[in-house]
């Protein structure tokens, strides 16, 4: 009876012959449980079509192993840096450096949008322009309304004489040098002519420092200060930065030290150099150098140790957990951790560091009378000649202009180690 008919036995796939497939170019993960009911013949023809669509890489073995093709990417993506037009390039380098006024020019150049090109340039070129040329008007205008002691305030016109005049001085000292060198050699041939045993001695040109040698000595001044006030305030940073009972013991002194002058600065490092630091002939610095130096030091290095502190203070923490975990040693830590992600705060830090240093020296220069921009502008005021003034606005020019490139370099810097896309 249909009651007690027995039911039909279940299949397993083991159950199941598979028969005139040809498996040996054929991927097992292509076969679906429908291609079990497929016939054979359909199976092959499936199988041959998909050999041709399948790259079939040489193999050192019997058989070889069929792979699906490899998506290669677009062609617009792998030649997009190749083909950057040269003037992008351009812009990203007046980008990095800090002269954006430029890059309306560029871009006009490089044939985009002149309307919109024209108006951004005569923003970032035209308003600063008009603006010199008024104060230019108004300098050369207020000049001639007042008199001194040494005559009238020099004009725009009688300051680039100025200029020219410290040029040309220049100029005629090297070739007093280079004849002073030519006449020394000379007389040193002569003499080993007439006794080849004769002692020789070279002596080094003494003559007047020039305006363009003021101004490499206050940079190798500013220069040496920095690197001191960096050695001292990026380590004591770390450590505020990472230990929050050293940066409450040490920011009390931090915040009476950090107000102070540099004119209060300057007599007790001039005592301590006299004291410590005895000059002989084979001295390598003068006292007047290290003081400035030492007072460059002690008045920039407090932008740099906070902006470190905050720095190192402020570092996501699941990165410092991470060093624990791995169980890395305090050394790898900041080498690894810690300076990679304070990196941008440190150099914002330095590059006011190096703003106040410069600032600092000239006053600096002028009372430890190094010799440089400042003690120039010193002896100036005391010649009392009718060139002084004159002279002493092309030093504040020159002052004003070295510091604009100092931090341009500085900046420069600062978005090369700062996170962001920096390629050129």
């Amino acid at each position: 009876m249909a009651l007690f008919r027995r039911p039909a036995p279940r299949l397993s796939i083991t159950d199941i012959e598979i028969t005139n497939i040809d498996m040996t170019n054929t991927d097992m993960t292509d076969i679906s449980v429908n291609d079990l009911n497929t016939p054979a013949a359909t199976l092959d023809k499936s199988a041959k079509t998909k050999e041709k669509n399948t790259v079939t890489p040489q193999s050192s073995g019997t058989g070889s192993i069929a792979k699906a093709p490899l998506d290669k990417p677009p062609a617009s993506e792998t030649t997009s840096k190749n083909s950057t037009p040269i003037y992008v390039r351009i812009n990203k380098v007046l980008d990095l450096i800090g002269f954006t006024w430029f890059i309306p020019l560029i871009k006009l150049c490089g044939g985009e949008s002149p309307k919109a090109q024209f108006r951004d340039l005569l923003t970032a070129i035209g308003a600063p322009v008009v603006f010199f040329m008024l104060f230019l008007m108004f300098w050369s205008w207020g000049a001639a309304q007042i008199e001194t002691s040494l005559g009238v305030i020099p004009g725009p016109s009688q300051v680039y004489k100025e200029a020219q005049g410290l040029m040309d001085g220049h100029k005629v000292e090297r070739q007093k040098e280079v004849a002073f060198q030519a006449r020394q050699e000379k007389r040193n041939i002569a003499k080993l002519e007439k006794n080849p045993d004769a002692v020789i001695k070279t002596r080094a040109y003494t003559g007047k420092a020039t305006y363009i040698d003021q101004i490499f000595t206050s940079l190798f001044t500013v220069f040496a200060g920095f690197i001191i006030a960096t050695l001292v305030a990026v380590p004591l940073g770390i450590i505020c930065g990472m230990s929050p009972i050293f940066n409450t013991a040490i920011n009390p002194i931090i915040q009476i030290f950090k107000p102070v002058s540099p004119l209060a600065w300057l007599p007790i490092v001039t005592m301590i150099v006299s004291a410590l630091y005895v000059t002989t002939d084979d001295s390598w610095f003068d006292k007047s150098f290290l003081t400035s130096a030492v007072t460059v030091t002690l008045c920039s290095l407090w932008p740099t140790l906070i902006n470190t502190s905050v720095g190192v203070s402020s570092i996501d923490k699941d990165l410092v957990n991470v060093g624990k975990v791995l169980k890395l040693s305090k050394m790898t830590q900041v080498r690894k951790i810690i300076l990679p992600s304070s990196l941008p705060l440190i150099f914002t830090g330095l590059r006011l560091s190096l703003g106040v240093g410069w600032m600092v020296l000239i006053a600096a220069e002028m009372l430890a009378q190094n010799p440089g921009l400042g003690k120039f502008v010193w002896d100036e005021f005391q010649n009392g000649s009718s060139h002084s003034l004159g002279r002493i606005m092309v030093a504040v020019f020159t002052i004003g202009l070295i510091g604009f490139a100092l931090d341009r370099i500085m900046m420069t810097l600062q978005k090369l180690f700062s996170f962001g896309d920096t390629n050129i």
